[in-house]
C-alpha cells in the first residue's frame, strides 16, 4: 500500500490550498525551503522542479497536482530526501499514525480481555505479568523512548549533512557504524536475560507465590530484547526519513501474535502461550518494516560528490543518558510489581489491567509528537531553534488537551469501561469494582506521563548527551517509592497507583523547570551550528495554556460521571458518559481560548481536506 498526497505543495510549504494546521502549520514552511535539493558542489538547485507534498509511504510526480495513479517502478527514480515538512503532510502523517496506533491499542486491549478471560485475575497471571517487565522494559528502552531519542536525532543530522551535498551517503556510513554493535548487544542483553531468569524474578516478585511459572514465562519473553531492539531500529531510522506507516503498524502486529499464541497454544501450554505470543510478536514488529527501510537504504543521491563518510557509531554518551531516562522511566513499574507483590493474588492484575486501559488517551495525545520529533530534530540540526521551540510548545498544548479528555472520561467512566472490557469468563464483578477503582486514580497522573513524553524530546532531539532528564525522572522515582511504601500497607493498591501519578507529575515539573532559560538558538557559524542544551520555551505560558484544559476537564468529568451512572447498561453508560465529557470538554475548552482545542480541529481539518488516493499492489 502507498500513501500519497492529493496535492502540491506550494512555493510558501503550506499544502492543501493554504490551509493552516498546527501539527504542521507556519512553523513548518522552512523544512520545505530547507529540503531543496543540491548539487554536486552544495549550491541550490532552484530551477529543479519541486517534488509534491511526498509521501507518507511512497512517492509522487514531481509538480502532480492530482493524485498520480499506480505507475511502474522504473518510471521515476526515487528522491533519497524526505518528503517536506508541511502542515498538511505532517496532519495526515499524525492521522495515520494515530489510526494505526489505534487499532494496535485496540488488539491490546483484544490481548488484555482474552487473558483475562482465559487465565483471570489470579496466580497464573501476575506470574506472566511479572514476566511481562522485560517486554516492556524493552519497548521503552528499544522502541519508545530509549533508543529512538539517539537514532532518530542521529538519522536527522545524517540526511541533513546528505541534503547539504556531503561526499559518499552519510545515512549508509551511520547505519554501517552503528547496526552491527547494536544488533550484538541486543543479543547479549537478551541471552543475559534469559540465564538469569531466577534472579529477574526473585528481584521483581519476591512474595510470588508461584515463581517456576514466572521464571519459564521470563525465558520465553527475553527474546523480545532482540527482536524489539531491532523493530526500534527500524522505527527511528523510518521516522526520520517520515516514513510513518510501518512504524505505527508494529504493535497491530505485535499484539496480533500473542493473540493468537495465546488461543492456539493456551488449552495445552496455559499461560506460558501468552509468552510464545510476546516472542513470535516481537519477529513481527521487525518483519513489517524490513520492506520499508530496504527500500529507504537502497535510494541514494545521484553522483554523490567527495570521499565517502566512514561508518559512524554512536557517541556512548548520548546511548546512556538516553537509555538511563528509559530505565528510570520504566523503574516505576518495577516499584509496583515489587510492591504489589507482597499483596494478595490479584493485586498485581488488577493494576495492569488498569494501567493498559488509563494509558490509551496518554498514547494518542503522545501520536503527534510521534511525527514531529523528527521535525524538531531536523530543525535543530540545520540551526532553527525558533522553529523548534515554536513546534514543542505547540505540541505540549494539543497532547495536553487530549489527554486531558481522555483522563475525564476515564475517571468519569471507569466501572462501565471495565465491566464491558474485561468483565467475562474468570473475571469477576469484584476484580472490576477494584480495577475500575484502581484506574481511576492511575488517570491522575495520565497528564504527568504525557508531559514526559513530550518534554523529554525536547532535550534528546538535539543529538547530544544530557543527563538532566534521567535526574529528573530518578527524582520522581524516589517520590512514587516512598509514597508507595508509606502508602501501601493503609490503601493497598490505591496507595501505589496514587505514588504512581505523584512521582510523574513530579518529573513533568522538573523536567519543564529546566527548559525554561535555554539559550537561545545561534545562527550557525561557516556550516556548524550551535545545538542548545534543550529546546527553550517559556515556561509561564506554557503553565497558563495547560490551565485552560486542566480546568475544563475538572468540570466535564462529574458531569459524565453523573450522566453515564444513570444507565444499567455498560455500553450504553460509557456512550452517554463520553459523549458528555468530551462536549463539555470542548466547549468549555473553546470558550476559555485552549490552544490544543483549535490546533485539534484545524490538524483534522487539514488531514481530511482531500483525503489520499491509495492504490493497492
Amino acid at each position: 500500500m502507498t500513501v500519497t498526497p492529493s496535492r502540491t505543495t506550494r512555493a510558501d510549504g503550506d499544502a492543501d490550498g493554504g490551509a493552516r494546521s498546527d501539527v504542521g502549520g507556519d512553523a513548518d514552511v522552512t523544512v520545505a525551503r530547507a529540503a531543496r535539493p543540491t548539487g554536486r558542489h552544495g549550491k541550490r538547485q532552484e530551477k529543479r522542479p519541486r517534488k509534491a507534498l511526498g509521501k507518507v509511504l511512497g512517492n509522487a510526480p514531481a509538480g502532480s497536482t492530482e493524485p498520480f495513479p499506480a505507475e511502474p517502478p522504473s518510471a521515476e527514480p526515487p528522491s533519497a530526501e524526505p518528503p517536506p515538512a508541511s502542515g498538511g503532510f505532517l496532519a495526515r502523517a499524525a492521522l495515520i499514525t494515530a489510526v494505526l496506533s489505534v487499532a494496535g491499542s485496540l488488539l491490546g486491549l483484544v490481548r488484555d480481555q482474552a487473558l483475562a478471560r482465559l487465565f483471570g485475575a489470579g496466580r497464573d497471571t501476575d506470574a506472566f505479568l511479572v514476566a511481562w517487565t522485560v517486554p516492556e522494559f524493552a519497548a521503552t528502552l528499544l522502541i519508545e523512548d530509549g533508543l529512538a531519542f539517539a537514532l532518530i536525532p542521529a538519522f536527522s543530522m545524517a540526511l541533513a549533512r546528505r541534503a547539504r551535498g556531503a561526499g559518499g551517503d552519510p545515512v549508509r556510513a551511520l547505519v554501517a557504524g552503528t547496526l552491527p554493535r547494536l544488533s550484538l548487544a541486543f543479543v547479549a542483553a537478551g541471552a543475559l536475560v534469559a540465564a538469569l531468569a531466577p534472579q529477574v524474578v526473585g528481584s521483581l516478585a519476591p512474595g510470588l507465590p508461584d515463581p517456576a511459572l514466572a521464571i519459564d514465562c521470563t525465558r520465553l519473553t527475553a527474546t523480545c530484547v532482540v527482536s524489539f531492539g531491532l523493530a526500534g531500529y527500524c522505527s527511528a531510522a523510518l521516522r526520520a526519513h517520515r516514513r510513518f506507516v510501518a512504524p505505527a503498524a508494529i504493535y497491530v502486529a505485535y499484539n496480533t501474535g500473542i493473540v493468537t499464541g495465546m488461543f492456539v497454544l493456551g488449552e495445552r501450554w496455559g499461560v506460558r502461550s501468552a509468552a510464545v505470543g510476546v516472542a513470535v510478536g516481537g519477529c513481527l514488529m521487525v518483519a513489517v518494516q524490513l520492506p520499508s527501510l530496504w527500500g529507504q537504504l537502497r535510494k541514494r543521491d545521484a553522483d554523490a560528490a567527495g570521499v565517502a563518510e566512514e561508518p559512524r557509531p554512536l557517541g556512548g554518551a548520548i546511548v546512556a543518558t538516553v537509555l538511563l531516562f528509559a530505565l528510570c522511566r520504566q523503574s516505576q513499574i518495577l516499584v509496583e510489581r515489587f510492591l504489589a507483590s507482597q499483596l494478595p493474588s490479584g493485586a498485581i492484575s488488577h493494576l495492569n489491567y488498569a494501567q493498559k486501559v488509563a494509558q490509551m488517551p496518554m498514547i494518542l495525545s503522545l501520536m503527534v509528537c510521534t511525527v514531529t520529533f523528527p521535525v524538531v530534530a531536523r530543525a535543530l540540526a540545520e540551526g532553527d531553534t525558533e522553529r523548534a521551540r515554536d513546534r514543542v510548545q505547540r505540541d505540549l498544548a494539543l497532547a495536553a488537551c487530549v489527554v486531558l479528555l481522555g483522563t475525564a472520561a476515564v475517571v468519569a467512566c471507569a466501572p462501565q469501561m471495565i465491566e464491558l472490557f474485561f468483565q467475562r469468563g474468570a473475571f469477576t464483578a469484584r476484580d472490576t469494582a477494584a480495577t475500575a477503582g484502581v484506574m481511576r486514580v492511575y488517570a491522575l497522573g495520565l497528564l504527568g506521563q504525557t508531559l514526559v513524553g513530550v518534554l523529554a524530546r525536547s532535550y534528546f532531539s538535539t543529538g547530544r548527551a544530557s543527563w538532566y532528564p534521567a535526574a529528573a525522572m530518578a527524582v520522581g522515582i524516589v517520590v512514587t517509592s516512598w509514597l508507595g511504601a508509606l502508602c501501601v500497607a493503609p490503601w493497598g493498591v490505591y496507595g501505589i497507583a496514587s505514588a504512581n501519578a505523584a512521582g510523574i507529575t513530579v518529573t513533568a515539573l522538573v523536567l519543564l523547570a529546566g527548559t525554561a532559560g535555554g539559550p537561545a538558538g545561534a545562527a550557525p557559524r561557516r556550516g556548524a551550528h550551535r545545538v542548545p542544551r534543550c529546546v527553550p520555551l517559556h515556561v509561564p505560558s506554557v503553565l497558563r495554556e495547560l490551565s485552560r484544559p486542566v480546568g475544563a476537564a475538572l468540570i466535564a468529568t462529574p458531569a459524565g460521571a453523573i450522566v453515564g451512572s444513570r444507565f444499567g447498561d455498560p455500553a450504553a453508560g460509557l456512550a452517554a458518559g463520553t459523549l458528555t465529557v468530551t462536549t463539555v470538554f470542548v466547549l468549555l475548552g473553546w470558550a476559555l481560548g485552549a490552544q490544543g482545542i483549535a490546533s485539534a480541529l484545524r490538524s483534522v481539518r487539514s488531514a481530511t481536506r482531500r483525503l489520499p488516493y491509495v492504490p493497492s499492489r
